[in-house]
């Protein structure tokens, strides 16, 4: 089946960053007929429910954005609610989309489904091929159950879902707490908050050296739009941007934008996370697909949305 304006497209997890940046993509594109449902409305926990919801609207397409997603404390201390809550979303979301004859669906992961030492920049291949990072194997192993039911499935019943995997992401609707967010999200509301605050320093966890590939939230749009439209012969395919920077650079990269100058403290007791993790994406260029968000426009749009959110 061809991705046409009028074809039935379900999006799961519409209010997320991710998931809201689908949403915005494809009404831009004009497509006619997107269904979503809030939580209060569908919870995709429930596996009857969701089968029920699937088979009655009887979609063309469907892409899960739809997640329980958080920064390294987050993963840390709540790795039951990852593991549970992804393994059923997920689960249940792709066993109805194929009981109600979806073939083609798009299931989101992150770069955190590979190995802590993997070499780099990451293959696809090197799925499974050493231990996770600790501080979210919990979240990882969820999404990699994700991809090999999608692979399983696809090889079962000659279906066309595709897993894929982007980098770490930022963008309007990110998430601003602390206490669970990811690491850009959460030195853009550290480093602004001290600039109003007239500090002189601002705290970041770790070390700083930790490298970090980051892409804009609509570059994941306009792949899952991409992706839909092709013959994918590939299940699991890397989305990403190709370039890479410490998270002390990162530090600077604000702190310029902002017009601020603040010294940097390291809270060396707090984890580092995965020392590095670029992701090789000649799979996805392969077909045709490459980002088109430098991270001066990206963050230029993702820091007015912050300041518009805070004065609220």
């Amino acid at each position: 089946m061809k991705l046409k304006k009028n074809s039935k497209i379900f999006i799961a997890g519409h209010k997320g960053m991710v998931g809201s940046a689908i949403l915005r993509h494809f009404k831009r594109k004009n497509y006619k007929k997107i269904i979503i449902k809030n939580k209060n409305e569908l919870n995709l926990l429930d596996q009857k429910k969701t089968y029920n919801f699937l088979k009655k609207i009887k979609p063309d397409f469907v892409i899960i954005a739809a997640a329980k997603v958080g920064g390294i404390l987050a993963n840390q201390n709540y790795k039951a609610n990852f593991i549970y809550e992804n393994l059923m979303i997920q689960s249940n979301l792709i066993n109805a989309s194929y009981l109600s004859g979806v073939k083609k669906l798009i299931f989101l992961g992150s770069s955190c489904i590979y190995p802590k030492y993997s070499k780099q920049p990451i293959k696809e291949e090197y799925l499974l091929s050493g231990k996770l990072e600790s501080t979210n194997d919990a979240y990882a192993i969820a999404k990699i159950a994700g991809i090999k039911m999608c692979e399983s499935y696809n090889q079962q019943y000659k279906l066309n879902y595709i897993c894929l995997m982007p980098t770490n992401m930022y963008g309007p609707n990110d998430n601003y707490d602390l206490n669970n967010s990811h690491f850009f999200p959460a030195l853009i509301k550290k480093i602004y908050t001290a600039k109003i605050k007239k500090k002189n320093y601002v705290k970041i966890w770790g070390n700083g050296r930790a490298k970090r590939e980051l892409m804009y939230v609509d570059d994941i749009a306009d792949a899952c739009e991409f992706f839909l439209k092709k013959n994918i012969k590939h299940t699991l395919i890397n989305i990403g941007t190709g370039y890479e920077k410490t998270i002390k650079d990162f530090c600077y990269f604000i702190m310029k934008k902002i017009n601020c100058n603040l010294k940097i403290r390291f809270d060396k007791k707090k984890p580092n996370g995965t020392p590095r993790k670029i992701l090789q994406c000649a799979l996805a260029k392969s077909y045709g697909w490459k980002s088109k968000f430098s991270l001066e426009k990206g963050f230029e749009i993702t820091l007015q949305n912050f300041i518009q959110n805070k004065k609220k």
